[in-house]
């Protein structure tokens, strides 16, 4: 799937104040995206699609919803013993996941938010890149936030199931403080920015620009309860 202009994901992007009254759908665009929840069936998580969040009126329960004072969209999840994953993972999240997927040898494929971790009691990976899932289960790079306000960018070492996952520092933010970043993947090159500065290269290892997509939202690492809101997010390619 390719996409000629930016995405704008949400009203505050272009300078609109966001709704509290109005579910997630109703401040940001999320018809291009399908939400992964921390409950359902045993592996079988509960999962959304683009067509039931829009709107308004659209999709919004206990672990998605809008924040009633400042209207940012906020994703829940529980304490991990209560929580459903996936086949291919032990951590559960309330994550939207964008829909199809890209080369990162074109000439833009970039995801940027504005977001805030309220409760975090270990470490929530907020923004992520996806290897297609007829390549592999494996995230090409993760951004991690810790319970002191460090981030950590985790890049895969190659695109196969079997490779493992190398972190580097990325930034500091104050903890529970609100803070941008940016995370590219364009021309072949992975880079990050945190609140504005200049893009951090990182290696892409032997990963070779494998077909990838954009995820966002609260991939919680621990095992305690998290909540990550959102005031802006969007995608560009």
């Amino acid at each position: 799937m390719r996409f000629s202009s930016a995405i704008v994901l949400s009203s505050a992007a272009l300078g609109y104040a966001l709704d509290a009254k109005c579910a997630p759908g109703g401040n940001f665009d999320l018809t291009k995206f399908t939400l992964q929840e921390p409950v359902g069936e045993d592996k079988h998580p509960k999962q959304v699609g683009g067509d039931k969040l829009k709107g308004c009126k659209g999709y919004s329960d206990e672990w998605f919803k809008t924040d009633s004072n400042d209207g940012t969209m906020v994703m829940k999840v529980p304490e991990s013993s209560k929580c459903v994953t996936t086949q291919n993972s032990k951590h559960c999240r309330s994550e939207l996941r964008e829909n199809g997927s890209w080369s990162p040898s074109a000439s833009a494929n970039r995801l940027f938010a504005e977001v805030q971790v309220t409760k975090n009691e270990g470490e929530i990976c907020v923004g992520q890149i996806h290897v297609d899932d007829s390549v592999s289960h494996k995230p090409v790079a993760e951004l991690y936030l810790s319970h002191t306000g460090d981030l950590n960018f985790g890049v895969q070492e190659c695109a196969t199931n079997d490779c493992t996952q190398k972190r580097e520092p990325a930034g500091k933010v104050g903890a529970n403080s609100k803070f941008t970043y940016e995370i590219r993947y364009e021309h072949g090159n992975l880079s990050v920015s945190i609140n504005g500065a200049n893009f951090k290269q990182f290696s892409t290892h032997k990963l070779n620009n494998p077909k990838s997509y954009f995820k966002a939202g609260n991939y919680n690492q621990g095992t305690k309860a998290s909540e990550v809101h959102f005031s802006q997010l969007r995608i560009t390619h």
